[in-house]
């Protein structure tokens, strides 16, 4: 079985590899590293199938360094002994370039196997992660290394690389291949910035297009049906789970209807209902609160619809509460008021509860003026009388400030008004 197209049309030299401009371009510091052909310890971070395996055989290719490469979801210790097992002989008389793919799946025991290695010299680290590595690799490691984060390939990009892989397969299978407007653009935009994914949907397309001519015909149609759903990034235990979670909460919270929809589409389309409505509710709790109170059983409603009735009609409740939380009034004053009274109550400032507002009781003989003397505000006018609540130690503490909102700017009149009389 022939090599996937992405490792037979894997780039030899930098100038082939798409992309990753702002770390290999001229005068870029990986770029000036590489050419320099002194190799350091370094962490290539970012999604899959943009570069970073291609980038690092590269390095491979262009030192004397004995290559060795493992992969930190198949590798083991015995695979670690046996790479440090040639040090100093013949074969590595030049050091060892160990290419470690995926290492955020290694333990830490298995990372500090290679420690004394890197720090004596005997092994350069070359290794590639997916996942944050300031949570996934082990610490001595990383400040024993330089971390470059690798970024989706622009569309443009991606489409310089769809182009010649069609050249290459015409080339390869002897046939002459001609595409329907707007076929590379499409696979080039589908991909989501993974050149790999994309360079897979090229060979797709070419399978199932009609082999039996000389001249192969690739259609938007094929295209469309093999790459579908292919841009969604989406993975429930790392970076990009959270980023578009932190994004539709923050457009949410800003207001922003479109953005707010389009982070919302994402995460339905990769069946992450639960955490949209979660970030809905606590968006309409947080972020529209006192402004407008009644969001809250309003969006409470619609997340029970949404999840009762399920996909795709959940879409109309959940598209209508987050328009709904966008356009509404904004206030954060109670979370915020709260907020500041819990880091009181973590340091310690709670002081004793008024006898006044205590659960009635007995007091003791050390007392000497025995009795609560709690007075019941409904018995007085407008359901209100001045008497004290705080703890003595915190005594003209203040947490809670009227939001600018109609609402609240309401509430605040109303009682100005009313404890104004009493004073």
């Amino acid at each position: 079985m022939p090599a996937p197209l992405a490792d037979r049309i894997r780039p030899q030299t930098l100038d082939e590899v798409v992309g990753q401009r702002h770390i290999l371009g001229e005068g870029k510091a990986l770029r000036k590293i590489i050419e320099s052909g002194d190799i350091p310890n370094m962490v290539f971070y970012g999604p899959s199938g943009i570069g970073k395996t291609t980038v690092a055989s590269i390095i491979a290719k262009n030192t004397n360094m004995h290559l060795v490469k493992l992969n930190g979801t198949t590798a083991s210790t015995a695979d670690i002994k046996d790479a440090i097992s040639s040090i100093g002989t013949f074969e590595a008389m030049n050091g060892i370039l160990l290419y470690l793919d995926e290492i955020q799946y290694f333990n830490k025991k298995q990372q500090q196997t290679l420690l004394e290695f890197i720090e004596n010299g005997s092994i350069t680290l070359i290794a590639s992660t997916t996942e944050n590595p300031y949570f996934y690799v082990y610490n001595a490691i990383l400040s024993r290394s330089t971390v470059f984060e690798f970024k989706p390939v622009e569309k443009e990009e991606v489409e310089k690389a769809v182009e010649r892989a069609f050249i290459f397969l015409a080339e390869e299978k002897g046939r002459e291949i001609t595409l329907e407007d707007g076929v590379a653009e499409y696979i080039s935009r589908a991909c989501g910035g993974d050149v790999r994914k994309a360079l897979n949907a090229v060979e797709l397309s070419y399978i199932a297009s009609d082999n039996s001519a000389d001249k192969v015909s690739i259609t938007m149609e094929a295209a469309r049906e093999l790459t579908q759903k292919s841009a969604l990034r989406y993975d429930k235990g790392g970076d990009e789970h959270y980023d578009i979670l932190s994004a539709y909460q923050k457009s949410m919270r800003g207001s922003d209807s479109d953005a707010a929809l389009h982070y919302l589409a994402r995460l339905l389309e990769a069946g992450d209902m639960p955490s949209a409505c979660r970030r809905l509710m606590v968006c309409a709790c947080e972020d529209v609160g006192l402004a407008y109170p009644m969001i809250i059983p309003i969006v409470k409603a619609a997340v029970d619809a949404a999840m009762m009735v399920g996909m795709p009609e959940a879409i109309m409740p959940l598209s209508d509460a987050v328009v709904l939380v966008c356009n509404a009034p904004k206030s954060n004053s109670a979370p915020g008021a709260l907020g500041t009274a819990m880091a009181d109550v973590q340091k310690g400032r709670i002081g004793s509860i008024p006898r006044n507002l205590q659960n009635k009781h007995y007091d003791g003989d050390d007392v000497a003026k025995k009795g609560q003397f709690y007075e019941y505000p409904h018995m007085y006018p407008n359901h209100w009388l001045k008497q004290q609540y705080l703890p003595d130690e915190l005594l003209g503490v203040k947490y809670y400030e009227y939001g600018d909102n109609k609402n609240e700017q309401a509430f605040k009149a109303y009682w100005d008004n009313i404890k104004g009389q009493e004073s």
